[in-house]
């Protein structure tokens, strides 16, 4: 019509690029080889702090995935970077002046509770009743204080009373019961001064009690992170011998099940001994959780500026607390005589022949799915069950049966679930047979948890491998066995067990109804498989059902880091079929379980496998090449310097003995003196070390006599200074 009229809608729109220059880092890393994965990546965030807090992590993780063709070794204590952040934020933001040797990190709040109670085992222990959840259920039921057959205080047995989390009534409670362990948090009324903290450290000081404080509910990871009275004190005062402080990290705004913790000590003998308690128990904390709050830390210690005033004069400890509990007599034992990681020296020149890591460069579809993983948002469930990949996996993989009842479980390591099986095995008045030539961590674990632990007599004839006459003579012996064996790939020898081995070795577990732990971690880069076969162990099984006994049964333990190549990503898996064994299992609650994150990289890699994906699967067989190679040419030197080698033909590890060695004396200087060493088996590690910075394991370790071992895996100029190393030992015992 005439005269009509137009009308015209303006929208107006605003756009805000986020950090520009860590969006600039992370589409440089996408640019690299990895465009496939750019749909996942979404930068959208409808809050501001979710943003601030993902952005610069996927920055940094591009950053150490583009820089780092591998995933670099770590204390167990925890990454020195990430104590250093944590002890800069406190001297930073609280103005205590703590440092990386005050601090010991661990996968969860609940698990650092657990290896603090198991490291001083208690006779009575009083625990908030906040903090018990996750703990044994036998320590919260228990009333058995005395031993009784000797009416003596029994170390065996932990009791745990809750308590209120109020101060007053805990304090009543301490001064009545007298515990030897106190574990508690604060109201949040009570932690804004630090009175009730102070009445806590006084009236345990008095009793002799050792307090361990958890202020999760009160620690801020911001910029202005408010008052607390805990932190408020020890700006003021040094934290007493006899006190501990415990912080789990969960309040971030992105994934709200990614979890840390560590524990505050100005006690060096409690740092030394938490750091090598939580190497026994747990293994190690997840390195992207350490990796993801460190970039938290790193920001806010980025964003406050120095503070320009001299640090106040602390206050000393005035009165020392009274006669106290020391260590469990079967954890001194352990952390005397075990060889645990070498952490005494802060030196990165240390090369590291003595752990179970891989540190071969990760392949382009390892890091594309470990990106992937953070940058990914809302994952769907099905995206984040790694079962039916696990059960497909460990059939393709070993033959390994499973049904409606079977039940898998998962961690961030396979030693923290072996741990679980230990207790389990103790609960059950079982014992522990370990075949000698096992890995010297397991067994010094399971030393650690009490366990009544027998060695089976293995002969360099057969490889070091359990023989059917060896295992009959000692199962004869015991009423309740346990079996572990570390298979197909046994380590430390690196030698493979055939399917017929296994085969016989099972069914002398099925005649004495063993329960037989079969550890898979281990394996999975085979270099010299010909003639080999693989295993088929539903096979065996159906084979054997005519002779079993009923309590003979079968678990699955594995890790999937050498099988995918994760190097440092760490993932565990059990797969237990047994009622018994599974209600044992749960009832040991206090398990750091994979973050979703990982069990998404898992998966893909999982799929990617079974799919045949071609850039995974040559780079498991480049991988294995290269192991084959360093096998020949770590043999070539060591047989040059006079060791005699044990023909390996899978995994990362390998043992030799020094017999050109042994007897023979050498000179080393320690500080300004120098000393000389007759040389073993047992203490040519130290020399080793002290001589020329390599790092092996003694026959101590590997439980084979006058054997050590010796690990491949690493970097290509670090093997080199490795085999430079052997020879210069070689030229100093000459000399």
């Amino acid at each position: 019509k005439d005269g009509g009229r137009f009308s015209h809608a303006l929208s107006v729109y605003s756009c805000q690029l986020r950090h520009p220059n860590q969006v600039k880092i992370i589409f440089e890393f996408l640019k690299n080889g990895f465009h496939e994965i750019s749909s996942s990546l979404d930068l959208s965030f409808e809050d501001d702090s979710v943003a601030d807090e993902k952005i610069p992590f996927l920055a940094y993780l591009a950053s150490v995935l583009k820089e780092n063709s591998f995933f670099p070794y770590e204390p167990p204590a925890g990454s020195k970077r990430f104590r250093n952040l944590i002890a800069g934020f406190m001297k930073t933001y609280h103005h205590i002046p703590l440092t990386a040797d005050n601090v010991v990190v661990f996968p969860s709040r609940a698990v650092a509770i657990e290896n603090v109670l198991r490291l001083f085992s208690p006779r009575l222990a009083i625990v908030d009743e906040h903090l018990t959840r996750h703990l044994p259920k036998q320590w919260l039921t228990s009333l058995t204080i005395e031993n009784t057959e000797t009416g003596k205080p029994s170390e065996d047995v932990v009791t745990v009373i809750e308590a209120p989390r109020q101060s007053d009534l805990m304090i009543e409670l301490i001064k009545k019961l007298k515990p030897q362990v106190v574990v508690t948090g604060m109201a949040h009324f009570e932690a804004v001064t630090s009175s009730a903290f102070e009445h806590l450290l006084n009236t345990t000081r008095e009793i002799g009690s050792r307090l361990f404080l958890d202020i999760s509910d009160h620690f801020v990871l911001s910029s202005l992170p408010g008052s607390n009275g805990v932190l408020k004190y020890l700006a003021g005062t040094s934290l007493p011998s006899h006190a501990a402080i415990i912080c789990g990290l969960l309040k971030n705004q992105v994934y709200s099940d990614l979890e840390v913790a560590f524990v505050i000590s100005e006690e060096e003998t409690i740092f030394k001994a938490l750091s090598k308690t939580v190497e026994l128990l747990e293994g190690n904390t997840a390195l992207i959780s350490q990796y993801y709050y460190g970039c938290l830390f790193h920001e806010l210690l980025a964003f406050q500026l120095a503070d320009r005033h001299p640090p106040a004069e602390r206050e000393c400890e005035k009165v020392k607390a009274g006669e106290m509990i020391g260590f469990a007599s079967s954890a001194i034992s352990v952390l005397n005589h075990a060889e645990l990681s070498i952490t005494e020296a802060d030196n990165s020149s240390l090369i590291y022949m003595d752990v179970d890591q891989s540190f071969l460069p990760l392949p382009s579809p390892v890091k594309a799915a470990i990106f992937e993983s953070f940058a990914r948002q809302n994952m769907a469930e099905s995206e984040i069950d790694v079962t039916t990949s696990i059960r497909q996996f460990i059939k393709s993989n070993y033959g390994f049966p499973t049904g409606s009842n079977t039940e898998f479980l998962y961690a961030d390591c396979s030693l923290a679930l072996f741990n679980k099986l230990v207790l389990c095995c103790i609960q059950e008045g079982g014992t522990l047979c370990f075949p000698a030539g096992s890995n010297g961590n397991y067994v010094s674990a399971a030393k650690f948890l009490k366990a009544n632990i027998v060695n089976v007599p293995t002969q360099s004839e057969e490889g070091f491998k359990l023989t059917e006459k060896t295992l009959t003579s000692v199962f004869e012996t015991l009423n309740k066995p346990w079996l572990y064996i570390s298979g197909p790939t046994i380590n430390p020898t690196g030698l493979l067990y055939s399917e017929g081995e296994i085969e016989n070795i099972l069914s002398i577990c099925a005649k004495f109804g063993a329960r037989v732990i079969i550890d898979t971690s281990f394996s999975g880069l085979e270099f010299d498989s010909k003639g080999w076969g693989g295993w088929d162990l539903g096979g065996c099984l159906v084979r054997l059902n005519c002779s079993i006994k009923p309590s003979f049964c079968m678990s699955l333990l594995g890790g999937l880091s050498l099988k995918m190549l994760t190097g440092g990503l760490t993932f565990g898996f059990l797969v237990l079929s047994q009622p018994f064994l599974v209600d044992a299992f749960h009832s040991f609650s206090g398990l750091s379980k994979p973050h979703s994150t990982v069990k998404y990289t898992v998966k893909k890699l999982l799929d990617l496998r079974e799919q045949k994906a071609g850039d995974l699967l040559d780079a498991i067989a480049e991988q294995e090449k290269l192991l084959g190679s360093r096998f020949k040419c770590l043999k070539e030197a060591l047989e040059n310097c006079g060791w005699e080698v044990l023909e390996a033909r899978a995994g990362v590890s390998m043992v030799a003995r020094p017999s050109a060695y042994l007897g023979k004396s050498i000179k080393l200087k320690e500080d300004a003196t120098a000393c000389e060493a007759k040389l073993n088996d047992s203490n040519i590690r130290e020399a080793m070390l002290k001589a020329t910075g390599l790092c092996i394991n003694s026959s101590s370790w590997t439980g084979i006599l006058g054997y050590c071992r010796f690990t491949i895996a690493l970097e290509d100029s670090e093997f080199e200074r490795a085999l430079n190393c052997i020879v210069k030992f070689k030229t100093l015992i000459s000399s």
